[in-house]
């Protein structure tokens, strides 16, 4: 039987993937697949392509897992918590509207915290509450 234990390190790890996800893909330095795939599109290859396939596949398996745990409710609920975390920060002088660079930092790390969180749903929801959910049952 395998183990389904499931504890804070577990959520680091689901947390950790979502970031290396996200900023792998994009970030506000010269250190990202955008940047490094379409800056100079005449050295666009195979490795780019390879590259880009497994950052597609990572991202459709962590919107799948998202939008199937949290839904539409749960997403939205979690952008309106971040969007006055934020609000919350600038109105404490913490943070400062114009300075794009932290503000696209922070997103990212927002976004795949939602992402971290959405493949983790289920094991947390059933820590919390005892329920299991089932998506697919085999015969």
């Amino acid at each position: 039987m395998a183990n389904n234990s499931f504890d804070f390190v577990s959520f680091l790890l689901r947390w950790l993937f979502a970031v290396v996800l996200v900023f792998g893909t994009f970030n506000p330095t010269e250190y990202s697949y955008i940047k490094w795939a379409f800056t100079d599109l005449d050295t666009f290859g195979p490795l780019t392509a390879l590259v880009g396939v497994a950052l597609l596949i990572g991202w459709v398996v962590f919107l799948h897992a998202t939008f199937v745990s949290l839904g539409w409710l749960g997403i939205g609920l979690f952008a309106a918590l971040f969007g006055c975390l934020i609000w919350l920060l600038v109105d404490l002088g913490w943070l400062d509207m114009d300075n794009t660079g932290a503000m696209t930092w922070i997103i990212l790390l927002l976004l795949s915290l939602v992402l971290g969180t959405g493949v983790s749903w289920s094991h947390i929801r059933r820590r919390l509450t005892g329920q299991v959910d089932v998506d697919e049952v085999d015969d």
